[in-house]
C-alpha cells in the first residue's frame, strides 16, 4: 500500500512543510499525491489547515481530514472540550486506505508526537501505522535537544514493529550552531535510521513556484528528491 506516515518528534519541528516537501518531490517524480491530516485542531470550520497549507506549497495533491477541533490542543483533549467524537486509529487507516486506491502515494500527517493521542482510550498515530502497515517518516528538530526525542521515537516504532523510513530534519537553520551541525552525524545513528533531508528554515515563506522547484533537492533519492546526505554531513560538519 502506498501510504508513507509523517510524524514529528514534538510539535513546531516543520512537519507540516517537511510533508510538502516530500509531496512537491513526488509530484514532480510524476506520481499523484494525496495528504491526509489525522486530527486537525487549532482552526475553526473555515479555516485552512495543515493539509491545505500542503497544498498550497506543494500544488495539486488531494488533500482529507479526519476530523478538526477548534482548539489548539492534543486531539483527545481538543475532541473532548468540544464535545465531539474523537478521531480513532481506525478512522485514520480506513481513509488513507481509500485514498490509496486512487492515489500513488498517500502522506498521513500526524498531530504533534507519535503518542499523542487521539481518543480516551490512548488510540495514536503509531496504531494508525500498525494497521495500515505503513512506514513512517520522522521529523525532526536541528538543535539541542532533538537527539533525546528522535532517539525515543525511533525505539518505540520499533518496539511496535513498525518500520522507520528515516529522519528529515524539518528546519535547518541558515546559519547553524554547533549542537545542529553535530546532529547531522548523529541523529542517524540515534535513529538507527538514514538521515534523508533537511528543510531550510524560509522554505515556508517561498513562493509556491519556488518552493516546487526547490524541494526535490532538500530530500533524499528515497522520498524523490536528489539531496546527498554525505555531502551535507561533510559541508556542515563542526
Amino acid at each position: 500500500m502506498p501510504v508513507l506516515v509523517i510524524t514529528g518528534t514534538g510539535t513546531e519541528v516543520g512537519k507540516t512543510v517537511a510533508t510538502a516537501a516530500v509531496a512537491a518531490a513526488a509530484l514532480a517524480a510524476g506520481r499523484t499525491v494525496a495528504v491526509l491530516k489525522a486530527a486537525q485542531t487549532g482552526v475553526g470550520p473555515d479555516e485552512p489547515g495543515d493539509a491545505a497549507e500542503v497544498a498550497r506549497l506543494a500544488g495539486g495533491v488531494t488533500t482529507a481530514e479526519v476530523a478538526r477541533y477548534p482548539e489548539p490542543l492534543a486531539p483527545a483533549t481538543a475532541a473532548r472540550r468540544a464535545g465531539r467524537a474523537p478521531v480513532r486509529p481506525a478512522d485514520v487507516a480506513e481513509a488513507a486506505a481509500k485514498l490509496a486506491t486512487e492515489h500513488d502515494l498517500v502522506l498521513v500527517e500526524g498531530a504533534g508526537g507519535l503518542l499523542v493521542r487521539f481518543d480516551a482510550v490512548g488510540g495514536t498515530l503509531a496504531d494508525a501505522a500498525s494497521l495500515l502497515g505503513a512506514p513512517v517518516l520522522l521529523v525532526a528538530s536541528a538543535g539541542l535537544g532533538t537527539l533525546n526525542t528522535t532517539e525515543l521515537t525511533a525505539r518505540e516504532l520499533r518496539t511496535r514493529g513498525l518500520r522507520l523510513e528515516g529522519v528529515v530534519i524539518g528546519s535547518w537553520p541558515e546559519a547553524p550552531d554547533l549542537a545542529s551541525r553535530c546532529n547531522v552525524a548523529d541523529l542517524p545513528e540515534v535513529a538507527a535510521a538514514p538521515l534523508l533531508g533537511a528543510v531550510p528554515a524560509d522554505a515556508a515563506s517561498l513562493a509556491p513556484a519556488a518552493f516546487r522547484g526547490a524541494a526535490p533537492g532538500w530530500l533524499a533519492p528515497r522520498l524523490a528528491g536528489t539531496w546527498d546526505a554525505g555531502a551535507f554531513g561533510e559541508r556542515e560538519a563542526p
